[in-house]
């Protein structure tokens, strides 16, 4: 799990670094929420088996330290940010498309099976 507090790169510049290699879940929670942040990761870990099968990358932001030029791009396209949101979480593709929204911690079975419904989740699951 990572966050992009400390990035040089743009949120936007790394979602395109993952894009046809990793999918990504990706966490949006204001100062006061942060416990939904909390939940959700440690769900996560305690499935990351199952998360590092799946090729997913879990990123965390917090509101005060998302810079300006991603919180616009999160308020645009796919994501619809509202900033007054306590969390937000989207599952990414490795199209790169939103995949899935969520307004709260969804459960890693949950998150596994929109994953596993993916038309090139199916095609890597043939595969192995």
């Amino acid at each position: 799990m990572e966050s992009i507090a400390n990035q040089t790169k743009s949120l936007k510049a790394i979602l395109a670094d993952k894009k046809d290699h990793r999918r990504v879940l990706l966490l949006y929670g204001r100062e006061d929420a942060q416990h939904y942040l909390i939940e959700q990761q440690e769900s996560l870990r305690q499935a990351d088996q199952q998360v590092a099968e799946r090729d997913l990358d879990v990123i965390v932001l917090i509101n005060s330290l998302v810079m300006e030029p991603d919180r616009q791009f999160l308020m645009g396209g796919d994501f619809k940010l509202n900033p007054a949101d306590d969390f937000v979480g989207w599952l990414i593709g490795k199209d790169g498309t939103v995949k899935h929204r969520f307004s709260a911690p969804a459960a890693p079975d949950e998150l596994f099976k929109i994953i596993d419904s993916m038309p090139m989740r199916k095609q890597e699951a043939k595969k192995n």
